[in-house]
């Protein structure tokens, strides 16, 4: 058996940064547990498979498909850079004719767009709620020591716990945390945190962007994130609340690195706009 396969950087114009996925192109059903062995096999944070949805549709024509995602360890409900990643490579190496792409997925339909050099994410806003801090005090001291904290959420639809620091620090106190995340799975003691976002608000100075984040989730065996789409469906509704505005630009500051606009709608909807680079292109032979 053959399978198109194709790495995507995604939110990133480079190749080499933003935030790596595979995306295999399925013509015909998949035994289920090639999904995770593919995967598995990978090794990147998500690899997606597209699937057509009915007999006569064309990655080429059709505008509607089935789409899942795959960590090395499990199947996740919601994988924002892996789906830019997948409308890439509909619309850039396939060629789709179609201005709007549907994915069928667990999270519900999801749409990706074309706007000029972007490719805009329709994603379902993930709002955050006030998490007691004893329950969580555990894994904070894990992940940031004896950092401020200035504020501590909880998603649960993501299953993300948001950790603001103090606004006395920048980007760069973030970037240079040194962060055990493996350290995380023993220290989390509530049993329904499968990731952890660490948020820091951004500075005028720092090339206008809002926010910026890291993104860790060793409970799906992917120690840090490089640029987290689903986890900017949680931050987007964080700091825009906070911040008091719609329109927002994000950067996540992992190694990789990775830069995102980020649009809360008011039918409780947010839009992630990105660039990509595809940087390899081939099949897969088992």
């Amino acid at each position: 058996m053959q399978i198109p396969i194709f790495t995507v950087d995604a939110f990133t114009n480079r190749p080499f940064s933003g935030n790596p996925a595979a995306v295999c192109l399925l013509e015909n059903d998949l035994d289920e547990d090639l999904h995770q062995k593919i995967a598995t096999e990978m090794n990147l944070s998500e690899t997606a498979f597209i699937r057509k949805l009915k007999p006569g549709d064309d990655f080429t024509k059709s505008s509607c498909f089935g789409l899942r995602w795959f960590t090395p360890a499990k199947e996740i409900p919601l994988c924002g850079h892996a789906t830019l990643a997948s409308a890439a490579v509909l619309f850039d190496i396939q060629k789709n004719t179609n201005s709007v792409l549907t994915f069928v997925t667990l999270s519900g339909e999801l749409k990706a767009r074309r706007r000029k050099d972007d490719i805009v994410l329709d994603l379902p806003l993930c709002p955050a709620y006030p998490q007691e801090l004893k329950e969580v005090e555990e894994l904070i001291k894990a992940a940031v020591g004896d950092m401020i904290v200035q504020d501590v959420c909880y998603s649960p639809h993501t299953n993300n716990l948001l950790v603001c620091l103090s606004d006395t620090y920048g980007r760069s106190v973030l970037e240079d945390l040194k962060v055990s995340a493996q350290s995380f799975l023993s220290a989390e003691k509530t049993g329904k945190v499968k990731g952890l976002i660490l948020t820091v608000k951004g500075n005028s100075s720092e090339k206008g962007h809002d926010f910026y984040s890291r993104y860790f989730a060793p409970w799906y065996g992917v120690l840090e994130d490089p640029v987290c789409g689903s986890a900017h469906a949680v931050l987007g509704s964080y700091w825009s609340e906070q911040l008091g505005k719609k329109e927002m630009l994000a950067f996540q500051c992992s190694r990789r690195g990775g830069e995102l606009k980020v649009s809360v709608r008011d039918d409780g909807r947010v839009d992630l706009a990105g660039q990509t680079a595809v940087v390899l292109k081939g099949n897969l032979t088992f």
